[in-house]
């Protein structure tokens, strides 16, 4: 269960926080914590409705595995659509907030950067963002050598990035000022719930959980324990990073802020050495996020396969490791090409929509579950069913609305 919660929380904590605040804040100002507490409601309450599922079905696929169960071949496809946005390119959008923090790092460290053409997407002023497409590469060929070895990995880095966001928290809260919160939501209850649907970006970790089935061991157990750990554990860092944030810098000083984080950390302590550990950390500890959501799409691309919805090349696995090889390196291989040619913005919006889709059909899918299948008992049950997925299916589709009203 510790690796599941790590996975979870591998490909969750801190994304939001290192490289959507930048989106987010200028879209709901200092409101954007209530932004991060109503993404957190609706992710909660789709969680819930994952652990059943997770307890049921525990096989690799999430979201696609639960559509094909419940509602058939045809959706299941949508899903797995849907699941591209979710996992392909929220690893490109990571893999892009990497390369701030390392061009960071590199600056801090030994006064050099990156030059702009090799470190950012044509759309940004540059030709390529190499640092991003290389993260993609190395990720690839960790995940290639097998997942007990990929979890081990990421176990650390979910630890250092847990330390590192405290550390922000401790030290940012000397620069508390107040003023910043005067004008808390400049754009009102439109900006509020539109910075949330970006903010769903950052809960991708609980469909990463329920990938991991065939894999784990007693899932029936584990995965809702470790979905619900994720959960508790993500809200509370989230929450907190971004309190602290927005008290210490001005709501206009984060739009187009690169490696914000660390950048905060300088301006409230006058030195460059907090920044510098930061952004040292991120570039260690985004590593985790990028390597857990790759990890997701081809194991969901491995179940999609398995069930005959997509070329069975996705689903052959080397018989030493047991990882799916060819798989792996195709998917690497485009990812890597959304992440050098795609600005950050774009893709955070566009795995935002895949996550809320993903979302939508989990609770669909423990309601169609319970009708279709009334007789069989799940390990672990939503609870106030049926209120509980029906307020997750409406948590989603209203966010997805508001979403796109503010886009």
């Amino acid at each position: 269960m510790f690796q599941l919660s790590m996975l979870g929380i591998g490909a969750t904590a801190g994304t939001g926080i290192f490289i959507v605040l930048s989106e987010a804040v200028p879209v709901a100002g200092p409101a954007v914590i209530w932004s991060f507490v109503i993404a957190a409601v609706v992710a909660g309450l789709t969680a819930i409705c994952y652990a059943e599922m997770a307890s049921v079905l525990p096989a690799s696929g999430s979201s696609s595995s639960y559509a094909y169960a419940t509602l058939g071949e045809l959706p299941a496809v949508g899903v797995g659509a849907c699941l591209l946005l979710e996992y392909g390119i929220s690893a490109a959008a990571v893999s892009v907030g990497w390369s701030e923090y390392l061009n960071q790092a590199l600056e801090n460290l030994l006064g050099l950067r990156i030059p702009e053409a090799l470190s950012s997407a044509p759309e940004a002023g540059g030709i390529v963002n190499r640092p991003a497409v290389i993260l993609v590469i190395l990720r690839s060929l960790l995940l290639i050598r097998g997942a007990n070895e990929s979890a081990k990995a990421n176990a650390a880095m979910v630890l250092i990035k847990i330390a590192v966001l405290i550390m922000f928290i401790t030290v940012g809260t000397t620069g508390w000022n107040e003023n910043n919160f005067a004008d808390f939501a400049p754009m009102g209850m439109a900006g509020i719930t539109g910075a949330a649907g970006i903010i769903f970006f950052s809960y991708i970790g609980l469909d990463a959980v329920s990938t991991a089935g065939n894999e784990a061991k007693n899932p029936a157990r584990t995965m809702p324990l470790a979905i619900l750990i994720t959960l508790a554990v993500v809200t509370a860092l989230d929450i907190a990073v971004a309190l602290v944030a927005v008290a210490a810098q001005g709501m206009d000083e984060f739009e187009g802020q690169e490696a914000g984080l660390a950048a905060i950390l300088q301006a409230v302590t006058g030195s460059t050495w907090p920044g510098t550990v930061l952004a040292v950390a991120a570039v260690i500890s985004i590593f985790s996020v990028t390597l857990v959501v790759l990890y997701g799409q081809t194991r969901g691309f491995y179940a999609m396969s398995r069930d005959g919805l997509i070329p069975p090349i996705f689903a052959k696995v080397h018989p030493k490791t047991r990882t799916p090889i060819a798989g792996t390196i195709m998917t690497g291989a485009a990812v890597a090409v959304l992440a050098g040619l795609l600005p950050i913005n774009f893709l955070a919006e566009m795995t935002s929509v895949g996550t809320l889709v993903a979302f939508l059909i989990v609770a669909t899918a423990v309601i169609i579950r319970r009708r279709n299948s009334p007789g069989i008992a799940a390990p672990f049950r939503v609870p106030f069913y049926p209120v509980t997925p029906i307020l997750a299916i409406a948590g989603c589709l209203w966010s997805s609305r508001i979403y796109g009203l503010s886009r």
